[in-house]
């Protein structure tokens, strides 16, 4: 192996906020190897930096780090991710013996923030502490500031966006930033970038208990690759896949449609979230698809950096009383949880409903599941038009979701209680509404549905961030999804799914790495990281307090099959469910009972500093 490696700058940007200490930190590199970048080394530092269990996720120590990969700003296709890990405030285990445990959070992030991080000088950026007001960071290569944001406190994102470029007067930085929500603590709000490329699951919130509204970055300089020629020869490779057809698919799929694409075959196949994940097809499908939106919104796509899908839609809402921007949407996961999964089939309501979360800063995953939560208990009797503040919230009523949306973001009324998640509200309400609260460990489930859908249901139930979508629903997609997640690559441009992605695999992956690092990456030692990454993050849940008890989905799944279309009947069944995962936890080689991974396993992963 070679004394020097390429590709990093090898060093962390630091900045604490309370002190307001400004430092780079060497990245070991012992931690690129084993944990390469993005999700991975923010997995690694997070442990490092919290070796205590049970600090609260909104306290000042909770580090908020956003973590590009080895191959974020290279002209290498869909080159464009950054991961945003920190300690989850969405989340909680059942028998809660630690103050404040939660799980780790994770979010992926497209646009153009990943590669300026790197552009800037740095493998990634971690910020503790809490500033004493609202401020904002501006760093452009080794200039770094902390600046006072009071004037721009309470903006909404598109304002906030246009106003930030105007006061750097340079459309050369590239910017993150939280809107109301994130202000006000809503559990999960999101991070936005470009008002429409989020990074969610609760992130939001994090930032805004720093007192932080915004990172502006600006960079001039990247870090050397080990071999250039083999890099071309990898790069050549990876674009004539990344636009070829795969299996007689196109990348077209997502140039014309995006993932709103999914919209009708997921309802079409009975795996979509419908009416609070009652149902899996909706039967208005049509009124909010992708054609329609095609029809009555898209102007124009966008891409990422280095992108070639395109994937982002924009448009505008040209009629009616819910006129507005369409800066993206619907995407397969905005129009089903503020469409099919709350009925709402007026594709302008939609729109501007969906405009309105972005706007205001909060995962659309999680705000739809919420209010489907809050009809579900409205039409059974368990809450009023009293208590929901003169809201009626009915199924497909999208006056009254817009305005919830708001009072959630501005925590008003009712929407204090709704801001803290689906988990929170139920044990508010209880009367048995946990039977239809839908969330593993406190995080909302995504727009996928699960009763004729059993790896998602495991997915779901493992996840090491709570219900998730992009987990992976086998041990080696699981795997292959971390390690992904670590390079800075988007899995749209993997081939994850042979049939629906392109097929970057994972020894042209591995391919470039090699050219970029310089050292040998095959596609064991490129799954290896994945697993590793993987199972640390289940060792921090592990010493947060999470068992077994915590690794379940509602009632629903298993109690209350579908009445209707394609999979009509479709049910969980709860023995086949456990013996599943039984089965998982021992091909895991994790512990059956309390779900710990064993000592030999973590000594094998060279995770032995967790035992």
């Amino acid at each position: 192996m070679k004394d020097n490696f390429f590709g990093y700058h090898k060093v962390l940007l630091d900045i604490n906020l309370t002190t307001k200490e400004i430092k780079t930190v060497p990245i070991p590199r012992e931690d690129i190897e084993n944990f390469l970048g993005g999700r991975g080394l923010g997995m690694k530092l997070i442990w490092d930096r919290l070796k205590k269990p049970g600090i609260g996720a909104l306290s000042p120590e909770n580090p908020l780090m956003f973590m590009p990969g080895p191959f974020s700003g290279f002209p290498i296709p869909s080159a464009s991710r950054v991961v945003v890990v920190t300690k989850s405030p969405c989340t909680s285990p059942e028998n809660k013996s630690l103050t404040s445990s939660s799980t780790v959070s994770y979010s992926n992030m497209g646009g153009f923030f990943g590669p300026e991080i790197r552009f800037a000088g740095y493998d990634g950026i971690l910020i503790s502490g809490k500033a004493k007001h609202p401020s904002y960071i501006v760093i452009e290569d080794n200039r770094v500031e902390i600046r006072d944001a009071r004037a721009y406190w309470g903006m909404k994102t598109d304002e906030f966006d246009k106003a930030i470029v105007k006061q750097l007067n340079n459309e050369r930085f590239q910017t993150c930033y939280i809107g109301p929500a994130g202000e006000n603590l809503v559990s999960y709000a999101c991070i936005l970038h470009t008002t429409a490329r989020a990074a969610g699951r609760g992130v939001g919130a994090v930032m805004g208990s720093k007192n932080l509204k915004a990172i502006a970055v600006k960079g001039t300089g990247m870090p050397h690759i080990a071999d250039h020629k083999k890099f071309s020869i990898a790069l050549k490779k990876v674009r004539d896949t990344s636009t070829g057809p795969v299996d007689g698919i196109k990348t077209d799929l997502f140039r014309k449609w995006g993932t709103a694409a999914f919209l009708q075959t997921l309802s079409d196949d009975g795996l979509m979230a419908v009416k609070n994940y009652r149902e899996g097809t909706y039967s208005e499908i049509e009124k909010i698809n992708a054609k329609t939106a095609r029809e009555k919104a898209w102007v124009r796509d966008f891409a990422c950096y280095c992108c070639p899908l395109a994937c982002k839609k924009s448009g505008a809402v040209k009629d009616g009383p819910h006129k507005t921007i369409v800066h993206d949407g619907p995407e397969y996961e905005t129009g089903t949880m503020f469409g099919a999964n709350l009925m709402i089939s007026d594709f302008n309501g939609m729109m501007k409903a969906i405009y309105d979360g972005d706007d205001l800063g909060m995962d659309i995953i999680s705000a739809g599941n919420v209010i489907g939560f809050f009809m579900e208990a409205y039409e059974k009797g368990l809450v009023t038009k009293t208590d929901l503040d003169g809201l009626d919230l009915i199924w497909g009523n999208v006056d009254s979701v817009i305005k919830f949306i708001s009072k959630i973001a501005y925590r008003d009324g009712i929407g204090d209680l709704a801001a803290n998640g689906v988990k929170a509200v139920s044990q508010k309400i209880g009367q048995g509404s946990d039977a239809f609260a839908i969330h593993v460990k406190g995080l909302e489930l995504a727009a996928h549905n699960i009763h004729a859908n059993p790896p998602r249901a495991l997915s779901y139930s493992v996840s090491n961030r709570g219900a998730c979508h992009l987990c992976g629903d086998t041990i080696s997609d699981q795997n292959f999804m971390a390690a992904v997640d670590s390079l800075g690559i988007c899995f749209f441009a993997t081939d994850f799914n042979k049939v629906l992605m392109p097929g970057v695999d994972k020894n042209l992956l591995g391919e470039l790495l090699t050219a970029i690092t310089g050292i040998d990456w095959d596609e064991d030692r490129f799954i290896k990281v994945g697993e590793r990454v993987f199972n640390l993050e289940k060792m921090f849940n592990f010493r947060e307090g999470f068992r077994r008890e915590d690794d379940n989905l509602p009632d629903r799944f298993f109690a209350e099959p579908y009445t209707k279309g394609e999979e009509k009947g479709a049910l969980l069944n709860k023995e086949d469910f456990n013996a599943m995962m039984d089965e998982f936890y021992v091909k895991r080689k994790w512990d059956p009972v309390t779900t710990k991974p064993t000592n030999k396993k973590l000594s094998e992963l060279g995770l032995g500093f967790t035992i």
